[in-house]
């Protein structure tokens, strides 16, 4: 019962195989990708999870602290020190809403709006270095995408709810 094309038999291969696991290809290709983007971020001073906590709040500011973490699939532990080293650097601020005094708002400052023209740049050079197509892009996000959600409904992920 083999392949008769590879002279493998598919039923013999081991499940446990190093280089078949999606789990090491998936923790390989973030390492990777995150230290592609390193040496683009540093002249901007940010870490690559700075980065994308940036990236929420350049899309819509403000944003209260339980908004962003879920948008961001953090836990609140995890974006607090992010948050607080934005602040130090100037990038935003935190404030209480004057609605909800309960509610903590993060805010960008006049240097964390102004950052963003520099963080244009970055996809492209993303991109560029990748090599790869643009379309092909779009189908690993959208694979990705599609991974997240079932993860999230086989009941992993770890990311805040509610």
């Amino acid at each position: 019962m083999g392949d008769e094309g590879s002279g493998v038999d598919p039923l013999a291969v081991d499940p446990l195989a190093l280089e078949r696991q999606v789990c090491f290809a998936l923790s390989v290709a973030s390492r990777n990708v995150v230290a592609l983007y390193r040496p683009l971020l540093e002249p901007m001073g940010l870490t690559h999870p700075q980065y994308l906590v940036m990236l929420a709040l350049w899309q819509s500011t403000p944003l209260s602290v339980k908004a962003l973490s879920q948008l961001l699939q953090l836990d609140p532990g995890t974006l607090s020190p992010l948050l607080k080293r934005l602040e130090v650097n100037g990038l935003i601020r935190r404030e209480r809403d004057a609605q909800d005094e309960r509610t903590l708002a993060v805010v960008l400052t006049d240097s964390g709006r102004a950052l963003r023209a520099q963080a244009e740049k970055i996809p492209a050079a993303v991109i560029e270095r990748l090599g790869m197509e643009l379309d092909e892009l779009f189908h690993l996000h959208a694979s990705l995408t599609r991974l997240i959600a079932a993860t999230r409904a086989a009941g992993a992920g770890g990311s805040p709810q509610g």
